[in-house]
């Protein structure tokens, strides 16, 4: 009888069914997600019930935001790279225990300073775990599906942040503050036994690093089943692991661009995401929008988003990224612009452009881990995704401070929702240059017999 065809693990991800083992991974890197949603969010919702149980402005509480998104960004710079070199399963484990102990610990926080530095160290674990879980669903996803489905897991996030505001709501007056940081702790340390029986290293990683093929079968047949992993061969790295600094491997060879490129895109997407959720509601308050309706504001910011981020994803697995994303970035620029024209519309048609500004804006953020996912080779995956994070993040601190000094200006509505523009109208033109760029190495890689085009996960 004639033998089947051996092919590598990369294509027999991409042929077989998404089956069970998948689902699994995607599962539980969804419910880290969510998990770390709400642990970044859980702060702001106690915020005002501390200060008034510690006598404290709730403008206090600004270094403490500051010291969580500094503990996201430093997270994703140092354990993106970490996990290129010990492994994206024990990095996971070891983000989640951290960011679990943390939130465990802050009910005896008794100073803003000793809560600045747990909710820093929260961050540290918070920010770490996200480029990991990114990369590992990007590896275990066959490409006809990929960006969907890392879209999919990564909407944990804000449906964890979602969740949070509601159960923080109910438990805060029966149970009191701390009981938002029991849960929020002891949740990921709860699913620590979890990942360690069911979540695996990516084949991938551990096919660059030389392991042995019985290993690597083994991890494929609960994806494959038996006799087709038998049929497998594995792609080993040319190159020797780096000893050195990953991250410089960031702008090695023909990267550099690529990688600055990528980095504008997450800091211009973050700062203007971060402007809105922090100021949205405040600024609609100021134009005599109700309290309440304010604060509804920010709920279909995020739920907006969730749906813009499931649909750009099926559209970037259809199309590309680039198109999706270009568009996307275009249309959010236009709808943050029109909500400083509609501030004295029609509340039903304020919270729809809120909407589709949420849906722009929220959607390409998490549509573009899956384009970060896609332009680093293996052995850098989680150093490119965590330093594009890292930096973004810098943007999520620049933009609630830049609109803080606009708004001290008394800069009028229009003019500030105007500027608040312009960062997603730049990330357009990174993403046009990037995908220019793009289009210039597939038509070279032909000729040069060189690596695949940015844009194709190896």
């Amino acid at each position: 009888m004639p033998s089947t065809p051996t092919v590598d693990a990369a294509t027999a991800i991409d042929q077989a069914p998404f089956g069970r083992a998948q689902k699994r991974i995607v599962f539980l890197c969804a419910l880290i997600a969510m998990l770390d949603g709400f642990d970044t969010q859980v702060v702001a919702f106690v915020a005002p019930v501390l200060a008034a149980q510690w006598g404290l402005p709730v403008s206090s509480f600004g270094p403490v935001f500051g010291a969580g998104l500094a503990g996201l960004m430093l997270g994703a710079l140092v354990f993106g790279p970490a996990a290129d070199r010990f492994g994206r399963r024990r990095v996971i484990m070891a983000t989640t225990a951290i960011f679990g102990a943390f939130t465990l610990l802050t009910p005896w926080a008794d100073s803003l300073t000793t809560l600045m530095i747990l909710r820093l160290l929260t961050g540290l674990g918070l920010g770490g775990a996200m480029p990991n879980i990114i990369a590992l669903t990007a590896e275990y996803a066959p490409a006809r599906s990929r960006a969907t489905l890392i879209s999919l897991m990564f909407c944990g996030f804000p449906l964890g942040a979602v969740l949070g505001g509601f159960l923080a709501a109910r438990m805060i007056p029966s149970l009191g503050w701390e009981s938002t940081f029991w849960l929020g702790g002891a949740l990921p340390l709860l699913l620590l036994p979890a990942l360690f029986v069911w979540l695996p290293e990516s084949i991938r990683l551990l096919a660059a690093r030389r392991t042995p093929d019985a290993t690597l079968r083994a991890l494929l047949i609960p994806i494959l089943g038996a006799e087709r992993a038998a049929q497998v061969h594995f792609k080993r790295s040319e190159a020797q692991p780096q000893k050195g600094m990953s991250v410089l491997q960031l702008f090695g060879g023909q990267r550099t661009a690529q990688t600055l490129l990528l980095w504008a895109v997450f800091f211009m997407n973050l700062l203007v995401l971060y402007f809105l959720v922090n100021w949205l509601p405040a600024l609609l308050r100021q134009a005599g929008v109700p309290l309440d309706k304010a604060i509804v504001s920010t709920a279909l910011l995020n739920l907006g988003g969730i749906a813009g981020a499931l649909m750009f994803a099926r559209l970037i697995d259809r199309l590309g990224p680039y198109r999706v994303l270009l568009a996307a970035y275009v249309a959010a620029g236009l709808a943050t612009f029109a909500i400083g024209r509609m501030t004295q519309a029609e509340f039903p048609a304020l919270m729809a452009m809120v909407c589709v500004a949420g849906f722009c804006v929220i959607g390409a953020q998490i549509s573009i881990n899956a384009l970060a996912s896609s332009l680093y080779a293996t052995e850098i995956r989680s150093t490119g995704v965590g330093w594009a994070l890292g930096v973004g993040r810098a943007g999520s601190i620049v933009g609630p401070v830049v609109g803080g000094m606009l708004v001290g200006t008394g800069v009028a509505l229009e003019s500030l929702f105007a500027v608040a523009a312009l960062p997603a109208w730049l990330a357009a033109v990174a993403i046009a240059l990037l995908a220019r760029r793009t289009m210039r190495r597939r038509e070279a890689v032909p000729e040069a017999g060189a690596r695949p085009a940015a844009g194709a996960l190896e």
